[in-house]
């Protein structure tokens, strides 16, 4: 049985369609079909449910993949070890909040891709809750997120920065203690489905502040870049690696909670040597930002 047949397979019950299936692993819709039907030739048995539209998998393959994933991790882990520096190409599918897309996440790979430029890179953003489930499900090798709150021996994480909580406002708004403005100016909150949402609320809620709710948004970026406006203000992590809109906003220092921002993979994930490489060229950007920070 080939191997590029299990991956397919699990490419389809994570993304859902042949359709989606088809842009993970790099064929077109007809040759996932194909390799699906050769896998029932092979297996003897029904895996799709043609009926349904689009196809779902029966319960039979859906008790297949667990052990699938086990054999291609097998399988990957071979080839790393074997490989030497071919380790370092091939593919990577990285995760990322949102926070970190248009400052750590290009910056990082800008760096990684000139050492190694074979190598082929995908990027998916989510929240942090989302992105834990794709780690855990291999929809993704890695994540840039928030940590986890509690360690899981099932998931490596490195450290990438801590962000404490800073107060944002326009460049010109009036300027006064942090909770007199919280109090008085529309505040502008972060989705609380996102984990740096939930730490500011409950740093408001620690204190006492009642807030003047304007709008609830969902990304940090579209926080800042509707306070830049004059909106209002808001609660957030001071990210570590900031993009032009978040670096001019007036950040006022809160305290030290805040978010700790990590890069999640699989404990058993076969890409360990690139996660790391790409782990030395995250490290290497923020220290970058940091010193260039404190040469103004």
């Amino acid at each position: 049985m080939s191997i590029t047949l299990l991956r397919t397979l699990i490419a389809v019950a994570e993304t859902g369609s042949f359709v989606a299936a088809s842009g993970r692993v790099h064929v077109s819709q007809a040759a996932v079909g194909q390799q699906m039907r050769r896998l029932e030739e092979i297996t003897g048995a029904m895996l799709f449910n043609r009926q349904a539209k689009p196809p779902t998998l029966t319960p039979l393959a859906l008790s297949l993949i667990s052990q699938a994933r086990e054999v291609v991790a097998a399988y990957d882990s071979l080839l790393t070890e074997a490989g030497g520096d071919t380790a370092l190409t091939g593919s990577l599918t990285l995760g990322a909040v949102p926070s970190s897309l248009h400052g750590l996440v290009p910056k990082s790979l800008k760096r990684l891709i000139q050492s190694t430029p074979q190598l082929q890179v995908r990027v998916l953003p989510g929240l942090s809750d989302e992105l834990k489930d794709m780690v855990e499900r291999g929809a993704v090798d890695a994540a840039i997120t928030s940590a986890l709150p509690i360690p899981s021996p099932r998931f490596r994480t490195y450290h990438i920065a801590h962000e404490p909580l800073v107060l944002i406002t326009a460049p010109d708004a009036a300027q006064d203690t942090p909770e007199n403005l919280l109090r008085a100016l529309p505040y502008i909150r972060h989705t609380r489905r996102a984990a740096a949402g939930r730490i500011a609320e409950d740093w408001l809620a620690r204190n006492g502040i009642e807030v003047q709710s304007s709008m609830e948004l969902e990304s940090l970026e579209t926080v800042a870049s509707v306070v830049a406006h004059g909106l209002g203000i808001s609660v957030v992590p001071d990210i570590c690696v900031p993009d032009a809109v978040f670096a001019s906003l007036r950040r006022v220092p809160l305290d030290t909670s805040g978010r700790n921002l990590c890069m999640l993979t699989r404990a058993d994930c076969p890409k360990t040597p690139l996660i790391e490489r790409l782990m030395e060229e995250v490290t290497a950007t923020v220290a970058e930002y940091k010193e260039k920070l404190q040469s103004h």
